[in-house]
């Protein structure tokens, strides 16, 4: 049987859960899975997990383009994390990424990555929501954990998310550290676990984080996301509570998430912001 545009959907894949998950979830649904991975990202087991695959360094466009045009890819999903700090030692552009890089002024998360869709959508390849292919996947509603949240905490988790979304229109970073109304770390190009690791040590214990999607958000790439390692770094700083905002963010194995943050003694949480700006928990 001939494979339409619609039974393909190609995938490009950063590191961490996200690019295994998804390609099972794609293939639960019948369709054909092709990915453009990083090296020294991207886990080697998806080369087993989809049809084809194509090893790329960042800053390759002009690769993953012609690849996904050999394979007839008309729509594809960013999925996984990039090391932030590779842009200044790990970026081998081909002529197309060099020239695109050239042309972004700002090179912060939100204008790297449309600049990257609006090119591949000129060569014909839709850039998508990975979410509309694995809604299995978003953090849902309410206190997920045996612990519950305390007045105290409630009170963090308000005044940090203020702080999260500031910072979020800035284009800085979605993720904070509080305790007691006082900002202990944003996080920036370090990633959420640095900043949890930073954040939690000045505290000795009980810190609270924070991670929310920027305002403006693009709800196709870079949604915040939660899996085993972030409850880890919050255990090894003795933090107290996780707070997510739910069905805008990731959730990877999430009854492994919560088994280990009851271990912990860990409160997570999904968080919705009302219209008002309340927050509902």
């Amino acid at each position: 049987m001939t494979i339409s545009e619609n039974d393909k959907i190609g995938i490009i894949a950063g590191g961490g859960q996200f690019p295994l998950l998804f390609a099972k979830s794609a293939q639960k649904q019948g369709l054909k899975v092709y990915a453009a991975a990083h090296r020294n990202e991207t886990d080697e087991e998806l080369s087993n997990q989809v049809e084809q695959l194509v090893w790329i360094k960042l800053g390759q466009l002009g690769r993953i383009i012609s690849f996904f045009k050999k394979e007839g890819i008309t729509k594809t999903v960013f999925v996984g994390s990039i090391t932030k700090t590779n842009i200044f030692r790990d970026v081998r552009p081909d002529f197309k990424g060099l020239g695109l890089w050239n042309k972004i002024d700002i090179k912060q998360d939100d204008a790297i990555l449309r600049a990257v869709a609006d090119q591949l959508a000129k060569d014909g390849i839709e850039v998508v929501a990975s979410t509309r292919y694995a809604p299995e996947l978003l953090f849902p509603k309410g206190v997920l954990t045996r612990k519950k949240l305390t007045k105290e905490q409630k009170d963090d988790i308000v005044f940090g998310w203020k702080i999260a979304r500031e910072i979020g229109k800035l284009d800085i970073g979605q993720c904070v550290v509080v305790r007691n109304g006082t900002v202990l770390a944003v996080e920036a190009i370090e990633g959420t676990d640095a900043a949890i690791n930073r954040g939690g040590r000045l505290c000795s214990e009980k810190a609270v984080v924070i991670k929310v999607r920027k305002p403006k958000q693009d709800i196709r790439f870079d949604l915040p996301a939660i899996g085993e390692k972030t409850i880890a770094s919050m255990q090894e700083v003795k933090a107290a509570v996780l707070a997510v905002e739910a069905e805008f963010a990731l959730l990877f194995d999430g009854e492994s998430v919560i088994r280990a943050a009851d271990a912990a003694g860990l409160v997570v949480v999904g968080v919705t912001e009302k219209a008002s700006g309340d927050l509902v928990f």
